[in-house]
């Protein structure tokens, strides 16, 4: 009986890999539970040897999304090894905090320019890159985003705009590639996470708590939860679906008021 996600033999490219915690790794390992032939791209050698454990025998690519030679390469290698995928997870993003918190209208230009570059161009020019190798009838490409980008979060600062940059990208290439192939674009839009790059972000664990709490169900999300909706919409079971953003967030978004949060006694009237 084939897998659910019919995605048996099919090769996917998942890139963004940093450890056990990131949600490529936990991507990778549902698309390898359904049978599917997975590829990793990684930033660096260093970081290639660091994941070989992680992964056994899948092949590793390595790849700095912010040199285009390197992507070009990457295409390169991946049409010889493999010739087609029939999928790209695009799971990278990157923000530079090292300046501490700032008022995001003392937003670095550079930290900012760089976060869009590596966040956001990265999925145009990967997609772009790999257009001819993605399967025309079935392809589909699938990014990691936020669960809302509306939120004015002070220690989240500019990569909320960074990531409404990539959402929206999100559609203009489904609406791009519709007119050449059926290649599906899709972004799957977390609430927080435990993940190492979240631990850079200032603050976030009281960030993180606070949206624990105000969950429907009062836990915060799992890696997990969000790895099984990027497999889905990598596979051909999600073939009616095109340039939507998958909110996956246990009912945050509807709970800011409850009642629990409000008796916390962190808001009182004069």
């Amino acid at each position: 009986m084939r897998h659910f996600l019919q995605l048996e033999g099919e090769p996917v490219l998942v890139t963004g890999v940093a450890n056990r915690k990131s949600v490529a790794f936990h991507v990778g390992r549902v698309l390898q539970e359904a049978g599917a032939d997975v590829l990793y791209s990684v930033r660096s050698e260093q970081r290639k040897e660091s994941i070989r454990k992680l992964v056994g025998d899948a092949p590793i690519y390595v790849c700095d999304v912010e040199e285009q030679s390197q992507i070009d390469q990457l295409r390169d290698d991946v049409e010889q090894d493999r010739g087609r995928l029939a999928g790209l997870l695009h799971s990278i993003a990157f923000a530079d905090f090292s300046a501490g918190w700032l008022p995001f209208h003392e937003t670095p230009r550079s930290a900012f320019l760089q976060a869009v570059d590596i966040s956001c161009f990265s999925l145009i020019a990967m997609s772009n890159a790999f257009r001819d190798l993605l399967d025309r009838e079935m392809g589909s490409v699938v990014t990691i985003s936020i669960s809302t980008t509306r939120m004015a979060a002070e220690n989240y600062g500019y990569m909320a705009p960074v990531k409404a940059a990539l959402d929206s990208s999100v559609c203009f290439l489904a609406k791009s590639f519709s007119e050449f192939s059926r290649i599906r674009f899709n972004a799957v839009c977390p609430g927080l996470l435990k993940t190492s790059a979240s631990a850079g972000i200032p603050g976030y664990v009281d960030s993180y708590l606070y949206a624990e709490a105000a969950t429907l169900r009062h836990e915060a999300v799992q890696t997990e939860e969000v790895a099984n909706a990027a497999a889905f919409l990598l596979s051909p079971r999600s073939s009616g679906i095109n340039a939507g953003s998958l909110v996956i967030d246990a009912g945050m978004s509807v709970n800011y008021f409850d009642k629990r949060l409000i008796d916390r006694g962190d808001i009182r009237q004069e």
